[in-house]
């Protein structure tokens, strides 16, 4: 049992297979380029899956209220994993459960190629939410173990490998469809080319068990306040970065009138800028600070989902998603790192508590998107998404965790 007080968590223990703190640098690199790797992979899942939507939907026959009921699965699989995902974490160590939610989240994924019914799609999403929950915890734990190690903020840049995946799954997606594949074969693919990333790097993953005493509570045990908090700001982000995901394309064509393969434009745009943004955030936030940089990234999100309702044309759009991308590009990264910090918390037990309910915010704000839309207009339920921006602007000035 080694007493890890270098991660900023007194009272907390963990059982390592080897010790991290006199390794040499080109292995710490090594260590970092493996995690990358596993953010890439599910990026790039869900990318897969996120490009294929409008297809899959004229393929069902599905209307945008239909579309937003079938997408309500996934937040329902979330849901389900979320009070167990910490847990599971904590106790088998996030190196064990990456790989072994990953995989099956890569084969959740196939499986959405094969649905020929919105039954079968709406199962196949309920599946593909649980297994995401899964990854998605044991992956920011290893996240914020690597950014220990490397005694520095690094947590953007692993998000930003997932934004890239986000925009190499759309160009795959185009090219996919420019050959006429069907979205299975599409998504076979994709899952070959992930399980061998799996393959190449999961020996170099961060081997750690948790063994604290906030694993001996209760399953359902209130959980911290702050960490709430945390998770509103990241909630009203990702509802925001989940509705460009999954109505960007949607919304090009139906509201944009955009021709042609330019339909994808709204969705690239808005990926290049997250990725980017991500890319340079942590030198961003080491120089202005984190609450600074978090609030002007709301005022952008709104700017950005507005300008793009009141100018629906295909250039202020496409600059107006590229606003949003850079909105969105740092906030959950740093509110992760925040709580991967919290005294006296597993990491990834707090991870938990924020991204869950973050990622509730992901999951659920493209099914509301679709029942407004259906009560109103698509323009009118992106306006209702872009009061989000200035919520989290406003959260993050009244929050004292975030400095």
């Amino acid at each position: 049992m080694i007493d890890l007080n270098f991660l900023g968590r007194p009272k907390t223990k963990t059982k390592f297979k080897k010790s991290y703190k006199d390794v040499k640098v080109s292995y710490l690199k090594r260590i970092r380029w493996a995690v990358s790797m596993f953010y890439f992979g599910m990026g790039l899942c869900f990318a897969t899956w996120a490009s294929r939507i409008p297809d899959i939907k004229t393929a069902l026959h599905l209307s945008e209220g239909d579309l937003g009921s079938v997408l309500f699965a996934l937040p329902l699989g979330q849901l389900l994993a979320m009070p167990f995902s910490g847990k599971l974490v904590a106790r088998f160590g996030s190196h064990r459960i990456l790989i072994f939610s990953l995989f099956f989240y890569v084969f959740s994924l196939t499986n959405l190629g094969l649905a020929v019914a919105a039954w079968q799609l709406s199962l196949g999403l309920f599946v593909f939410g649980i297994f995401g929950n899964l990854s998605n915890i044991a992956v920011n734990t290893q996240g914020v173990y690597t950014e220990v190690l490397f005694k520095k903020t690094i947590m953007s840049s692993f998000h930003g490998m997932w934004s890239f995946a986000g925009f190499t799954g759309a160009l795959v997606g185009l090219g996919m469809l420019a050959f006429e594949l069907t979205p299975y074969t599409h998504f076979l693919i994709v899952a070959g080319i992930v399980l061998l990333m799996m393959a190449f790097n999961y020996n170099f993953l961060v081997k750690a068990k948790e063994t604290i005493q906030v694993e001996k509570k209760k399953m359902f045990s209130k959980p911290d306040s702050g960490l709430i908090w945390l998770g509103v700001i990241g909630f009203c982000c990702m509802a925001s970065e989940g509705v460009m995901f999954d109505w960007s394309g949607v919304y090009f064509k139906d509201v944009i009138k955009a021709p042609g393969p330019l339909v994808i434009l709204g969705y690239t745009s808005f990926m290049i800028m997250m990725a980017g943004g991500r890319f340079f955030g942590d030198g961003l936030i080491q120089k202005f600070g984190r609450k600074k940089v978090l609030q002007i990234s709301g005022v952008m999100i709104s700017v950005g989902l507005f300008t793009a309702v009141l100018f629906p044309f295909i250039i202020p759009a496409t600059l107006a998603f590229m606003f949003v991308g850079l909105g969105v590009s740092t906030i959950v990264p740093t509110l992760y790192s925040v709580a991967g910090k919290t005294p006296n918390v597993s990491p990834s037990v707090a991870l938990t508590t924020v991204s869950s309910v973050s990622f509730l915010g992901f999951l659920m704000g493209p099914p509301i998107i679709g029942y407004i839309a259906e009560l109103s207009s698509l323009r009118f339920s992106f306006a209702f998404i872009g009061i989000f921006g200035f919520l989290i602007a406003l959260m993050v000035t009244r929050i004292k965790a975030i400095d």
